[in-house]
């Protein structure tokens, strides 16, 4: 089991919202702690082996009556949605999600990481955390480390900044929705501050994993010769290809055999309780693969009051929507009569149910499920929705959509950067299909980029993908290069003839300025979108919905510069993760103050797997330097010569930085070895001449020692 090092701080193990949480002491300096990481199963209990669910609880497969049964405890058991066949999934410390992590805000967080996976590699990404002056901590495998292979093991050290709801996260391929993910919370140092809980939101699939679900997306899924057809949102647009039978709050939720008899299969839930007359905090975390969430309490207004770490003004709603990667806190007022009530998520699928559900009970309340009902949405009371996904909604549903364009930061003295004259920068970006950016799909080097730059050889300028119209698909390392302190504007897009549904771009070492949000042409009374903006324009003659869209720009040049109508500049929202709509764009801005390589991707993970990304290169002459010992990697390959035998290894080593290779080593100790030897002989003649010309008395005698040359290894 982790723990953290008492010579650094007092262990403080407490329990929130049924996952094992660590949190650091006030008065530490350094907190320390473990993830070992591995694979386990679902409903597996490491006694009592296989399990099942009944009525809210657990019990041992061998014994089938539950009323003659004694429970298993079920925070032992990683019960996901209870379906009975088992699941494999990657964990941090046996737990779904891994274990809370709860410091203080400036404090030295130390993490060990052990891989304990056969066959797998992993890092961990620290989502939302800054990561200044130690960007080589930020996880991402041969960007700012190298992974970490099966058996070995990293140790992660940075400080804890900024404040607010963060999370840990595997960035390899499919881990994440695979499991290996858990809240990290960095608090404030206030006194007395309210009580909290946290919730980790996601779809899950109960047949399959990532892996095969990523590959069932390019190709299909075809069940009983019955094609599974894409689930559709609100804007008519259609979701990328993932089966879902069910969402889970915390790691629990439930299957439904029907929704309309309530007919599911008992398994337990998570459940966060609450005194009444108390105010609590709740911590919302988007950990899932693809789907946005809607979420809400019944019978209870919450009220938002911060996203991504970032405070803003509190914004009292029904529900709000939260996308993959995102973060939102609410307070809730425990006002209600004491009961049990439920705490819903259920994704913007329109032709799919996909729900989690988790319990908000009062203290001396029953433990019974709750009997309460969803808000009704009428024309004479609508219901307020925070963070819309598209700019209407269907009439019939009674929707007030709040916009983020619409809600102001709580830091009343944090303004957008300005623009200066010579250190202004606006990119566009254009994020469509399942996987480009500017028409480049993203590939990782073979080295960590970080500390091994001069061997990335995969850069777009090596591809010559501007002479590459004709294929389908430009894979590169794609990269932007930031100049130091440079105010960087960028223009993130979703149109052309590959646009979709709405993406979540997540941008790694900074919490940008949303400076404003542009929306296409909707229907107004159906919520379907009808057109893309009017805001942009692609090159070439073809219009946007036909074109590829690789090279985007204001249709109105007048808005360059800086000088787009409608900016949000004196009191913006922060953060690090935006929605771009379907069709639409958003404008962000952010400083050129953090040297680093930041990964910018889309965080629904088959897409950000798919390559839809790319590195901002920020200010590389800056970057601090990686510590002593930090891991190297690349491929191997086998070098010929004409006149080397097929089955001789080259000594050669690849031309690193600071180093030179072996057989340019041997040479030089070669030549120097000559040299030493003719300055010897040369030495020899001379004494020779001097004692030619002595006195004939003397018996001085002329004396050679040869000099031996030592071949040493390489330092």
């Amino acid at each position: 089991m982790p723990c953290f090092h008492s010579s650094h701080l007092i262990v403080v193990i407490v329990s929130i919202s049924s996952v094992v949480s660590f949190k650091c002491e006030r008065v530490e300096n350094v907190c320390e702690t473990s993830l070992i990481i591995q694979q386990y199963l679902t409903m597996t209990h490491p006694v009592n082996t296989t399990v099942y669910p009944s009525n809210g609880k657990l019990y041992d497969f061998r014994n089938l009556n539950p009323s003659l049964s004694a429970s298993v405890p079920t925070e032992e058991v990683i019960t996901a949605d209870g379906w009975g066949q088992k699941r494999l999934v990657i964990v941090a410390n046996r737990t779904l999600p891994g274990p809370d992590i709860v410091v203080y805000e400036g404090q030295r967080l130390i993490v060990h990481v052990t891989n304990n996976l056969a066959s797998d590699s992993v890092t961990i990404h620290w989502h939302g955390l800054h990561q200044a002056g130690t960007p080589f901590m930020d996880g991402v495998p041969f960007i700012t480390q190298c992974p970490i292979a099966a058996g070995q093991s990293f140790t992660y050290e940075f400080t804890a900044y900024p404040s607010g709801t963060f999370w840990y996260h595997s960035h390899v391929g499919s881990q994440r929705s695979k499991g290996l993910f858990g809240a990290l919370v960095v608090l404030k140092n206030e006194t007395d501050p309210i009580p909290e809980h946290i919730l980790q939101v996601q779809e899950w699939n109960h047949e399959w994993d990532s892996d095969y679900g990523f590959e069932m997306m390019l190709y299909g899924i075809v069940e009983n010769s019955t094609e599974y057809t894409p689930s559709t949102s609100v804007d008519g647009s259609s979701f990328s290809l993932l089966k879902a039978q069910s969402g889970l709050f915390n790691g629990r939720g439930r299957y439904y055999y029907d929704f309309k008899s309530d007919s599911h299969n008992s398994a337990p839930l998570t459940v966060y309780r609450v005194k009444h007359g108390r105010v609590y905090r709740f911590r919302v975390i988007a950990v899932g693969d693809l789907y946005p969430f809607r979420i809400s309490v019944d019978d209870h207004l919450i009220t938002v009051v911060s996203s991504d770490g970032y405070p803003i003004q509190p914004v009292t709603v029904e529900s709000f929507i939260i996308n993959p990667g995102e973060r939102y806190d609410f307070t809730l007022f425990a006002n209600q009569t004491i009961g049990n009530y439920w705490i819903r998520g259920r994704t913007l699928e329109t032709n799919r149910v996909t729900l989690a559900e988790a319990i908000l009970r009062y203290e001396t309340a029953s433990e019974d499920d709750p009997t309460t009902k969803r808000k009704e949405c009428r024309i004479d009371n609508k219901c307020k929705v925070l963070n819309c996904q598209s700019k209407y909604y269907p009439m019939t549903e009674n929707i007030q959509c709040i916009f983020l364009d619409d809600v102001e930061s709580g830091n009343v003295s944090d303004p957008a950067p300005s623009v200066v004259n010579g250190r202004f920068k606006e990119y566009f970006l254009n994020f469509v299909s399942e996987g480009m950016v500017n028409g480049k799909t993203f590939k990782f080097p073979s080295v960590s980029a970080i500390s091994q730059p001069r061997e990335i050889t995969t850069q777009c300028e090596n591809t010559k993908c501007d002479s590459m119209k004709m294929m389908t698909m430009c894979l590169c390392t794609h990269s932007l290069n930031l100049d130091k302190d440079d105010t960087i504007q960028m223009v993130l897009s979703n149109v052309g003839i590959d646009s979709g549904m709405s993406h979540p771009i997540h941008l790694h070492g900074h919490s940008f300025y949303v400076l404003k949000t542009g929306f296409g042409n909707y229907n107004k009374t159906t919520g379907q979108l009808l057109s893309q903006t009017d805001d942009l324009m692609c090159s070439g003659s073809m219009p946007k919905e036909k074109n590829k869209c690789e090279i985007v720009t204001w249709s109105n040049q007048s808005w360059s510069n800086g000088n787009v109508p409608g900016l949000e500049l004196r009191n913006p929202l922060r953060k690090d993760t935006i929605t771009v709509p379907n069709g639409g764009y958003v404008v962000i801005r952010f400083k050129a103050d953090n040297p680093g390589l930041w990964f910018l991707h889309c965080h629904i993970e088959f897409h950000a797997s798919h390559g839809m990304g790319l590195v901002l290169n920020e200010s590389f002459p800056d970057i601090p330097r990686v510590p002593f010992g930090f891991p190297t990697c690349r491929s191997f390959q086998r070098q010929y010569s004409g006149s080397k035998d097929l089955n001789e290894f080259t000594n050669d080593t690849p031309n690193v930085a600071g180093t030179i290779s072996l057989t340019l080593f041997w040479v030089i100790i070669a030549v120097l070895c000559g040299v030493i030897l003719v300055l010897g002989l040369a030495l020899v003649l001379m004494k020779k001449r001097t004692s030619s010309k002595t006195l004939s008395g003397s018996d001085s005698k002329g004396k050679f020692t040869p000099v031996s040359c030592q071949h040493s290894s390489p330092g």
